[in-house]
């Protein structure tokens, strides 16, 4: 007779994401087709927040943190939870590849910005909304408008761990016309 072993919950919700994401990257489509693949995988396997620790969950005073989730052994793809403080922000960057990313706690918002640095959108993405995108258009900037700590999924095309973030390049803080 053999015994299961129990797998935890956060374990099994990341299991499933990563099983998803594999298929949906087997289609071998180009990275923006690529993206909305694992947008629709991510929006039927966003996991809760209880994939992080409750230790994770606070995050940190001085900058929003991030958790590696899962990084695929070839390199195709990294799954990362991002933990923003209210009023924590990121630079304005676009990313070296596809990005996906779903909210499972709070607001994020994003601001959408062209070559020259004009701002072309925004949107209010809150808990349970998935969004993806694919350079080249992906320039943007992501912050915690809320008063609760937010948390994001990111699903990124490479293996962060080896190019050492998803960023391809930094863009200056664009003047203000007030």
């Amino acid at each position: 007779m053999s015994t299961q072993i129990a797998i935890p919950e956060d374990q099994t919700q990341i299991a499933r994401l990563v099983a998803a994401v594999r298929h949906a990257i087997r289609v071998h489509a180009d990275w923006g087709e690529t993206a909305e693949l694992v947008a629709d995988a991510l929006r039927r396997n966003l996991p809760g927040p209880e994939v992080l620790t409750p230790e994770q969950r606070l995050g940190r005073p001085d900058r929003f943190e991030s958790h590696r989730l899962h990084i695929e052994p070839d390199g195709s793809f990294s799954i990362i939870a991002l933990v923003w403080r209210p009023g924590q922000l990121t630079r304005i960057h676009d990313h070296l590849t596809w990005c996906v990313f779903g909210v499972i706690q709070g607001v994020e918002h994003e601001e959408l910005f062209d070559e020259d640095g004009n701002r072309i959108g925004e949107s209010a993405n809150e808990t349970g909304d998935v969004s993806g995108f694919a350079p080249p258009g992906d320039i943007h900037r992501v912050r915690n408008v809320g008063d609760i700590t937010a948390i994001s999924i990111h699903v990124y095309g490479t293996d962060v761990t080896r190019v050492g973030s998803s960023v391809r390049r930094y863009y200056d803080e664009p003047e203000r016309q007030w």
